[in-house]
């Protein structure tokens, strides 16, 4: 095989691994990791299961390429987060509700023993954790204005962008999901229009 027909070929399979991980977003996002199977995925891309197993050797490999691809989406390239960029990824995730419910499918089902994504999220939160306590540190130094440091702070802030994310899921009508995080950026000192 030339070269150029080596890259042809890879190029088709990394769009294929693309398409794969599209679909598998969306039937996790219907039934769940547990209720997703690798013949739906497969059948929704119009691949046997055989076929998907050559590009995903596992279910397992599937959910991580899902979950990190999600990453990517919210990834700030060559820059830092800064905490009105938080806002504006609050708002993006309005705008995304498949996406949000995926994630938080997972996440939900991540906390029994055994599940596939488990690690994945245990280091992803302690990595999350880490950034979001540089991120208070850069906007208010040691001490935010109400007095904690950043690091206790940084798992309060996760922690209410992701239950908003689950109250807003179950009731977007009744929760305004950006107003809410508009809301606790004021409750740390942070003026927001």
């Amino acid at each position: 095989m030339s070269y150029r027909g080596a890259m042809s070929a890879r190029v088709r399979s990394e769009a294929r691994r693309a398409e794969i991980v599209r679909a598998a977003l969306e039937v996790i996002a219907e039934r769940g990791y547990r209720g997703a199977s690798l013949a739906a995925v497969a059948e929704r891309v119009g691949l046997t299961q055989q076929g998907l197993l050559h590009h995903f050797p596992t279910k397992d490999a599937l959910l991580v390429a899902v979950l990190e691809e999600r990453d990517q989406w919210d990834a700030v390239p060559d820059t830092r987060w800064r905490v009105d960029l938080l806002a504006s990824l609050v708002e993006y995730n309005a705008m995304r509700p498949g996406i949000v419910q995926t994630f938080s499918a997972l996440l939900g089902e991540s906390v029994t023993e055994g599940h596939p994504a488990r690690e994945y999220f245990t280091e992803r939160y302690a990595r999350v954790r880490e950034n979001m306590a540089a991120v208070l540190r850069t906007e208010y130094g040691e001490r935010l204005p109400n007095g904690l440091t950043p690091e206790r702070t940084a798992p309060l802030l996760v922690a209410v962008m992701d239950g908003l994310q689950y109250q807003w899921l179950l009731d977007p009508e009744s929760v305004d999901m950006p107003g809410a995080f508009r809301d606790f950026l004021r409750l740390l000192g942070e003026p927001v229009d």
